[in-house]
């Protein structure tokens, strides 16, 4: 494993505010630099009351300002509610005014209800427009600019480096097309994990942006001095995901004990299955569970991801997490 790096959801918390949540993406941005994560990434999410970071650019922009040589960016850009023009002029800009730290990760989901996409784009398509608009982004970034008389500007010639992000085989069969880097979004949609790493490591062509196949797999994470501390902790987030499935998206919940969660037991099972890639618990357990993960799938990089309802006890999870991950990093893989 050469890295690991960080996703970040801005998450706002039970009795805080959105302001609040941004400013926390900050400091957490700053202490992540500080303990060795490779790269920082935001999410597109809109409507959507627990999460800060609708307008992911502008997020992106913040956390490169106040950061100093991590690399910042999108994990990812929902890229069916956008004009691939408009994504292309923003993260030029980004690329422009952070030269070579700027990421973006284009997802082929719209990252919301029905009423949210008809609001973000004012017409929703039913044909599949996702590897025709990646092909006009990637060709908004080169050198030789887009193919026709439109050009971005800035991004024309910054060869801002393009993900594919996924939870299924179609964008690993995409990326493996384009022989792009994939991150696969394993920390809320593990069941196809293992399957999607072989096709894209096996169909992978290399081309002008990548050599060899490069994979990235999202896994949950909370840690703390303790197993039972983080167990307590873990709890806002699976009682957030499961109001989510519930159909009743809020803030993110204040810890409660395992006992008290009044989660039915249908959906627990499905939170569950859901949030199975984690490792949550003392440094000594994460370690553990987090290098059976690495033996498995081999990843080039692990992101891991991870809401805390206390701000400084989020950034202590992924404190413990660092030193436990770049461990990980420097130990040779075992088969």
């Amino acid at each position: 494993m050469k890295h690991f790096s960080l996703l970040d959801l801005s998450p706002i918390p039970e009795g805080k505010t959105a302001a609040d949540a941004l400013k926390n993406t900050v400091e957490l941005a700053q202490a992540a630099e500080s303990f060795g994560f490779h790269r920082y990434w935001l999410a597109e999410h809109h409507n959507m009351p627990g999460i800060a970071s609708a307008a992911t650019a502008i997020v992106i922009s913040n956390v490169a300002a106040a950061t100093k040589h991590m690399r910042i960016g999108a994990g990812g850009i929902m890229l069916p509610n956008h004009a691939p023009l408009v994504i292309a002029e923003q993260f030029g800009t980004l690329a422009t005014l952070y030269p070579n730290r700027i990421d973006l990760g284009l997802g082929r989901a719209p990252g919301s209800d029905m009423a949210t996409a008809q609001a973000l784009r004012r017409h929703v398509k039913s044909e599949d427009n996702f590897p025709n608009d990646v092909t006009e982004l990637l060709g908004y970034f080169s050198d030789a600019g887009y193919e026709g008389s439109v050009q971005a500007i800035p991004g024309a010639g910054t060869n801002v480096p393009v993900w594919i992000l996924g939870s299924s085989l179609y964008g690993a069969q995409l990326a493996a097309h384009f022989g792009l880097p994939y991150a696969f979004a394993s920390h809320f949609a593990p069941a196809m994990l293992e399957q999607a790493v072989s096709i894209y490591r096996s169909s992978f062509r290399p081309s002008a942006y990548l050599n060899e196949p490069y994979v990235v797999i999202g896994v949950g994470v909370c840690a703390a001095e303790t197993d039972e501390e983080a167990t307590f902790l873990r709890s806002s987030q699976i009682l957030a995901f499961a109001r989510l499935m519930s159909g009743k998206p809020g803030k993110l919940p204040a810890p409660r004990d395992q006992n008290n969660l009044e989660v039915p037991t249908h959906i627990m099972a499905q939170v569950k299955q859901s949030l199975s890639c984690s490792a949550t618990g003392s440094a000594k357990t994460i370690e553990r569970l987090l290098s059976e993960l690495i033996k498995t799938t081999s990843p080039d990089e692990l992101m891991v991801t991870g809401m805390i309802h206390d701000h400084h006890a989020r950034v202590r999870s992924f404190g413990i997490a660092s030193e436990v991950l770049s461990g990980l990093c420097a130990k040779p893989l075992e088969t």
